[in-house]
């Protein structure tokens, strides 16, 4: 059934569809655009892919534009402080922990972070993290075959990543309830119209989760917990030319890790169980052929990124695709529309779960690709084929509730049963 969104811009003729375009910006979106941001995305692309907003920045809406960013680190930087200190306030919660975070930082700081993370995404230890993660999967998949279904989201996108996550930080599971409303909270502070009711949530939330760490921190020095807790122990271990992390910079990751692995993986396993529901001949081709699964994931990614937007900052004049741009220039990349680019995808509105080659942006690019993808790729691929499996026939049983943000695509709730 088409969306609001396909049918307002169907009905446009060509002088509305040209003054969309003109006049489009990102912090002046509504309802129908949160819902189905896509056939606003083409328009941008077909119209005006390079497109200056009134406020000044740029948006980026081809493949090809948000590639040249990606791999150019120097002109394009990540470093948020111009942006972060009139939107949230020098000094709140909000602005340490997003100025001091991997992914809103360059070298030398994500250099830093990044190289002590490393050792805890490689193949091995992803291997080591597997069987557990499995287990996990079948304990919640039980749970719902004793119901006859279950929420998607709530009872499994969303448990599933906090588990794993919790474990790398060797958070114990009797306090792990508050860290998805935390997550929620302090991520849906970057969408780009905050609320002054999302503001005050993300600095609450921010506050409490960095008091927690640090209690958990002190504790985990002093008695470090067997078997998990790996990827805080490299966080706290000195590296190899001596340095180490502040305990603000320490505290302010830990928050990211979650925060990235649990919104991508969430969202990646949300969309991917929504899509199978919306295209059915496709849910039955993965049903015929399991070992799809890997393009499956990527396809799923590609269609519906968890990430939808991105932002980088004119660290020195430049041009783009013909445009002049002035140093301090925001730009905000526009990681769906880009991933629905036909001139990267043929047929890009089409879900193939065979996609060949699928060269996707949800993971990003260049040195601020995500360091979790591995994770988030094995957490998606182990998630929906066990429940491909386990249920081959599911069907919504109630409403489903999309999350209403435009920089995170997924659902908050997802009730399905299963036949």
């Amino acid at each position: 059934m088409p969306t609001a969104s396909r049918q307002r811009v169907d009905a446009m003729d060509e002088a509305a569809r040209s003054a969309y375009a003109a006049g489009f910006d990102i912090k002046a979106i509504d309802r129908d655009f949160l819902d189905d941001p896509f056939p606003f995305y083409r328009l941008l692309r077909e119209r005006d892919p390079v497109h200056r907003m009134p406020g000044g920045g740029i948006f980026l809406a081809r493949w090809e534009d948000l590639q040249a960013v990606y791999r150019d680190a120097r002109t394009y930087v990540s470093e948020k402080t111009a942006e972060f200190g009139p939107k949230f306030g020098v000094g709140t919660p909000l602005y340490r922990h997003h100025t001091t975070s991997l992914v809103f930082n360059d070298p030398p700081l994500h250099t830093r972070v990044r190289r002590l993370l490393a050792p805890a995404f490689t193949p091995r230890a992803l291997a080591l993290l597997q069987p557990r993660f499995e287990a996990m999967v079948d304990r919640l998949l039980d749970r719902a075959a004793a119901q006859g279904g279950m929420d998607v989201v709530t009872e499994y996108a969303a448990a599933l990543p906090v588990e794993i996550i919790g474990d790398m930080l060797a958070i114990p599971h009797e306090e792990r309830a508050p860290l998805r409303d935390w997550s929620l909270a302090i991520l849906g502070a970057l969408e780009p119209m905050l609320t002054p009711a999302q503001h005050a949530s993300g600095n609450e939330a921010v506050a409490a989760f960095s008091d927690f760490l640090r209690r958990h921190i002190r504790r985990y020095r002093a008695t470090p917990p067997a078997g998990f807790g790996q990827v805080l122990g490299l966080l706290l271990a000195e590296g190899s030319d001596g340095d180490r992390l502040s305990e603000e910079e320490l505290v302010q990751n830990c928050i990211f890790l979650l925060n990235a692995g649990h919104e991508t993986t969430t969202n990646l396993i949300g969309n991917g169980v929504g899509l199978l529901v919306a295209f059915p001949d496709e849910a039955e081709r993965l049903r015929r052929e399991p070992g799809l699964i890997d393009s499956a994931v990527e396809e799923f990614l590609r269609y519906e990124s968890s990430n939808q937007l991105g932002n980088r900052r004119v660290a020195q004049a430049t041009t783009l695709a013909g445009l002049a741009l002035e140093p301090g220039t925001s730009i905000t990349l526009g990681i769906g529309a880009a991933n629905r680019d036909p001139a990267q995808f043929p047929d890009p509105d089409r879900l193939d779960l065979g996609r060949t080659p699928n060269r996707h942006l949800a993971f990003g690019a260049g040195i601020h690709a995500c360091a979790g993808m591995t994770l988030a790729r094995l957490e998606g691929r182990i998630a929906i084929g066990k429940l491909m499996q386990r249920f081959p026939r599911f069907a919504p049983a109630g409403p489903a509730k999309r999350g209403g943000r435009a920089r995170f695509r997924g659902y908050l709730s997802y009730p399905v049963a299963f036949a």
